[in-house]
């Protein structure tokens, strides 16, 4: 064996020590990847029914607020038919009863006038 023989045996051993020792990080990377992968599959799995749940209840949120629109449309046309209906009633009836109380104090004013003299 010449010198040559040697320092490529040991050059070739320096290599095999190199990869050993890289190759221990690199199972241990492996490892580390393959839990990530587990870990944003399991994130995956619990997060997307959540989000369908979040949309149903965004589309049940949709409907509810569209039958509290209708229902306040309504209470605002009953609010305008009774103030409608409370200004006919007030000019229909008011004026007459202010004309009888007018009268009717008119009638007691002579009445009792008449009864202190």
């Amino acid at each position: 064996m010449s010198v040559g023989d040697i320092a490529g045996l040991i050059a070739a051993l320096a290599f095999v020590a190199l990869v050993v020792v890289l190759a221990v990080p690199l199972l241990k990377l492996g490892k580390v990847l393959d839990e990530t992968r587990g870990t944003v599959r399991q994130v995956t799995d619990h997060t997307l029914p959540a989000i369908d749940e979040a949309v149903a209840t965004i589309r049940a949120t949709n409907g509810q607020l569209e039958k509290v629109d209708t229902i306040t449309a309504s209470a605002a046309r009953v609010t305008e038919d009774v103030s409608a209906l409370t200004t006919l009633v007030s000019a229909t009836v008011g004026g007459p009863l202010i004309k009888i109380s007018a009268f009717s104090y008119a009638v007691r004013s002579v009445l009792g006038g008449r009864g202190g003299r």
